[in-house]
């Protein structure tokens, strides 16, 4: 497995310790404080370590948590715990499941743990509403709510998330995190600043969307909706109107949503397309109407300082900022 490239850990601390990371006025979406070398331990110890089946990976749960590797993980409350969370990564082409295994809080006194199908920073969803298959309400499990009726949540993408209150010292919670290969993945965000990827869908209406959390440039190499396979290589301003096209997205949140469209694509073709997007979070988004096999293949790297000096010089930056 790849080891997450110390930008990443950047980028995750940026995102993770802004104000507003677990901002709301529910139950769901708490605030918490945490010190910057506190989290970069957490990807320094055993973030992708491998584990076998029969010795099960374990370590504490903290307050705020990054965890990427299957195991055990257990909270125990010191002293009252009242705005944390804990976030799931899996590579692109997996699911995660959070089990409860063994849980000792005071559900009437308030305390919840509550899992979410994604990920939430700065009030922001990831995937989005209109990308998830499920209804919002769907996405949050809560614990106190569903109890042995639900032991295990499954997640829809490579990304899942939980948060938890609790009031009392001594209160715990454990839980067992797995993954699944998931053989169409849609919605995905990238573990790396660089890489490759081909995103299908077969024939389904819905939309997918593969986030890489850097400023990058983009090289789209093979791009096939079916219907207009015999027609050149070119971008469309109206592509909405076909039901099926690809869109490069650019900005500084996690909600595909409210991110600027940089360019659409409806028109299938073979051959390399270049693109650089100095913006914190690039996407590659493909709408399908369901009527097709919609597929597009691309790779990725960073953009180097010299690279988005000269993307801030020609006021790109605006661009990706101010959205």
């Amino acid at each position: 497995m790849r080891v997450m490239e110390r930008t990443f850990r950047e980028q995750l601390f940026f995102l993770l310790l802004c104000a507003s990371v677990l901002k709301g006025d529910c139950r769901y979406i708490e605030n918490n404080e945490i010190s910057k070398d506190e989290l970069y331990s957490f990807f320094n110890s055993e973030l992708k370590r491998e584990t076998t089946e029969e010795l099960m990976y374990r370590r504490p749960l903290r307050c705020l948590d990054m965890v990427a590797v299957e195991g055990q993980f257990t909270f125990t409350a010191e002293r009252p715990q009242l705005s944390c969370a804990a976030f799931f990564m899996a590579e692109p082409n997996e699911v995660i499941t959070v089990e409860y295994d063994n849980v000792d809080i005071d559900c009437r006194g308030g305390d919840f743990i509550t899992v979410f199908d994604g990920w939430v920073m700065k009030g922001e969803k990831f995937p989005s509403s209109q990308d998830h298959p499920l209804p919002l309400y769907e996405r949050y499990v809560d614990y106190c709510d569903s109890g042995a009726l639900r032991r295990s949540v499954r997640s829809s993408q490579n990304v899942a998330m939980i948060f938890f209150r609790i009031h009392n010292a001594g209160s715990t919670f454990t839980l067992t995190v797995r993954k699944h290969i998931n053989p169409f993945p849609c919605n995905v965000i990238s573990q790396s600043p660089e890489g490759s990827y081909t995103m299908v869908i077969p024939q389904q209406h819905r939309n997918c969307s593969f986030s890489i959390i850097y400023p990058v440039e983009i090289d789209v190499s093979e791009f096939s909706l079916g219907h207009f396979n015999n027609f050149p290589k070119r971008s469309m301003p109206g592509c909405a109107e076909s039901g099926d096209f690809v869109q490069l997205l650019g900005g500084s949140g996690i909600d595909t949503s409210k991110l600027l469209p940089i360019t659409d694509l409806c028109i299938s073709f073979t051959g390399p397309t270049h693109m650089k997007i100095g913006c914190d979070n690039t996407v590659v988004r493909m709408v399908s109407s369901g009527k097709f096999v919609s597929r597009v293949s691309f790779s990725y790297r960073l953009l180097d300082s010299q690279e988005l000096q000269t993307i801030k010089l020609n006021n790109v930056e605006d661009f990706c900022f101010n959205n």
